[in-house]
């Protein structure tokens, strides 16, 4: 089995993260663009990003601007620290953890309000007397 080394993954996934920006870049300005016809079309527009499949759009967005401003400050550093190189595979991890801990708390706050049990939390009764 070929394993790639961390440097290789780290510049593929960085590729993949700046196509997803130029993606939602793209749908941002139509986006913004429906606005010409009219206050009640943009308005109506808006309401589709209350949509769960929109959610978790906008989450892979973070996921992606997340990993490329940080594997950017990691290029960064290869790039400008002398050390840099040696610690390539450290700073791939590092960028992969930080990543993932400051995407979970996003998440709940992006999905809780789609995701019912996630928003009751912690569940309470209500009791009539």
């Amino acid at each position: 089995m070929y394993r790639a080394p961390s440097g290789m993954w780290s510049w593929l996934l960085h590729r993949i993260t700046g196509l997803g920006l130029l993606v939602f870049l793209f749908i941002h300005i139509v986006d913004i663009s429906i606005i010409g016809f009219g206050p009640t079309v943009y308005n109506e527009s808006v309401h589709l990003f209350d949509q769960a499949i929109v959610r978790l759009l906008s989450l892979s967005l973070v996921a992606c601007v997340l990993y490329h401003a940080l594997n950017g400050l990691r290029i960064m550093a290869i790039d400008f620290w002398s050390k840099g190189v040696r610690y390539q595979k450290v700073l791939f991890v590092a960028v992969l953890a930080v990543s993932i801990v400051v995407f979970i708390p996003v998440a709940y706050v992006i999905m809780a309000q789609t995701v019912p049990c996630l928003y009751q939390f912690p569940y309470t009764v209500s009791v009539d007397h």
